[in-house]
């Protein structure tokens, strides 16, 4: 069943991609007036090409061409979303009011446009958020920045960076934690765009994304190193207090999707089979995807610190992630593991945020139960 969730996911996609252009290629073309609908069937069936083509294709261009090609696709993406989202809403005032065909668009194109520009402003928003959880085994309180999908790329460089820096440095932290996805392409990838860090005036330590993976992980890894950064690869290191099990992006075990994990035979199971996890100390697992958490409670993990989901990032999205991932946000539990998911600094696709928020988290980890 775990195998077929990718075909299942495809096939579901599929169904909205061509419901969506029946729909919109007959309300476009009664707003119009238009007495063929074919050149609209058209358009909404090649847009949508054309956004995953400039999205994927152009992730890691470095010219200004490909840069501009990307962020036109991204911008794209999120606005056809909110038209077809705005479209739908739309049809529920019409129950009430009434209006014709023209101010039946106008009132759509408006409600895209306004949704769209907040959106916009607030993904480059990035809000603090605290969180205190409790942890057994610990015997004094410890500080730590949880940092997650900042995809730093074709929207984000140095300078978000840096805000980032100032605002998790604000708050008093005693480590920092980065799970993944600290790139989204080739774009700003140099060692000037990691210089904030150095900012910082406490242990730091990285674990690998996807989006890493794609944008050149070693080289990332080699960088972040130069800038002082601690990049664990499947292993076990001790930070004061605690036991930081920082593992390399991959699928939970053999049977599961895994669509965006590493695909070099490792899993989630296997790895922590043979990491010596002292059971005496307060262990935090850093993994990019909240995926095996079974595996981290059989190991005895009392923290799993995980981001990729980004809340789901766009409405009605939130609401998908939900039905896709198990912990798409915020601190939940499974057994005596507890479970934190970011909704990440950043964004993927289009620069924008509704319903979930740009965010970098203080938790504040207590001895307790």
């Amino acid at each position: 069943m775990k195998n077929l969730f990718p075909i299942m996911m495809a096939l579901v996609f599929l169904v909205v991609l061509v419901g969506s252009n029946i729909y919109l290629s007959r309300r476009v073309a009664w707003i119009l007036s238009a007495e063929s609908r074919w050149w609209l069937h058209v358009i909404f069936a090649v847009v949508p090409v054309l956004m995953m083509a400039g999205l994927f294709g152009f992730s890691n261009a470095t010219s200004a061409l490909g840069s501009v090609l990307y962020s036109l696709s991204a911008f794209i993406t999120g606005f056809v979303l909110f038209f077809l989202v705005s479209m739908l809403a739309t049809e529920l005032v019409a129950l009430a009011l009434k209006p014709g065909p023209v101010w039946f668009g106008v009132f759509a194109l408006s409600l895209t446009l306004v949704v769209a520009s907040l959106g916009t402003w607030k993904a480059f928003r990035v809000k603090l958020t605290h969180k205190d959880i409790a942890l057994s085994e610990l015997t004094s309180e410890v500080r730590v920045l949880h940092l997650s999908d900042i995809h730093l790329g074709h929207f984000r460089g140095a300078s978000f960076l840096r805000e980032i820096v100032r605002l998790g440095a604000s708050a008093g932290p005693d480590m920092v934690v980065i799970t993944g996805d600290l790139f989204d392409g080739r774009k700003q990838l140099r060692l000037e765009t990691l210089a904030p860090l150095q900012e910082f005036n406490v242990p730091l330590y990285f674990v690998e994304g996807n989006h890493d993976g794609y944008s050149g992980v070693q080289e990332i890894k080699k960088l972040l190193r130069e800038t002082g950064v601690h990049v664990l690869e499947n292993e076990v290191v001790t930070e004061g207090p605690l036991q930081l099990v920082g593992l390399d992006h991959m699928r939970a075990d053999n049977d599961a999707p895994g669509m965006h994990a590493m695909q070099n035979g490792k899993t989630i199971r296997e790895v922590l089979s043979r990491l010596e996890v002292d059971p005496e100390r307060p262990s935090v697992l850093l993994h990019h995807s909240p995926d095996g958490i079974e595996y981290a409670s059989a190991k005895g993990i009392d923290l799993y610190l995980a981001g990729h989901t980004h809340g789901g990032q766009l409405f009605p999205v939130t609401y998908m992630n939900d039905l896709i991932f198990k912990y798409n946000r915020g601190l939940s539990s499974y057994n005596d593991t507890q479970i934190f998911v970011s909704m990440g600094a950043g964004t993927f696709g289009p620069p924008m945020r509704i319903g979930t928020k740009s965010e970098i988290t203080m938790l504040r980890l207590v001895p307790g139960n």
